[in-house]
Formats: structure tokens, C-alpha cells, sequence
């Protein structure tokens, strides 16, 4: 796990979607905030979006806040 991503998460949303600016991804989930859901749905779409294996990537800070540093 050498790289590191700046995440910014936006929870109870319509849509499910990553968006990426000034270096930050924002990850759009409609997922609650309880039971892990949500960093689990952030996994989720953010394996999708950089095509990087979902067992590779792990939340190194933030576990319980909306602001996340993700490592792959």
C-alpha cells in the first residue's frame, strides 16, 4: 500500500457517484452512516472508479468521519 487518497464523503444522497477536484475525491453514497455501511459503500464506488481491487484498498484515517485518507 504505497498511495494514499484524500476522501471526502457526503452520506444520505440520491445518487451514488465519485467525483474528483483539487486533488480530493467526494464519494456520493446513499448509504447510512451506521452499522459501517457507509465505508463500506465508499470501498465500493471508489474501487470502481480508480478499476482497483476492493480487498486492496483499506481506510488508514477517518473510520468515523466524513473525511477519510484511503490507502491502495
Amino acid at each position: 500500500m504505497k498511495n494514499k487518497i484524500k476522501v471526502k464523503v457526503k452520506i444520505g444522497t440520491k445518487r451514488e457517484s465519485v467525483e474528483y477536484k483539487d486533488g480530493i475525491y467526494t464519494v456520493y453514497t446513499n448509504s447510512p452512516a451506521r452499522d459501517n455501511k457507509a465505508n463500506i459503500s465508499v470501498i465500493e464506488q471508489l474501487s470502481k472508479y480508480l478499476d482497483i481491487p476492493k480487498s486492496s484498498m483499506q481506510i488508514k484515517s477517518g473510520i468515523k468521519s466524513k473525511n477519510k485518507v484511503i490507502a491502495y
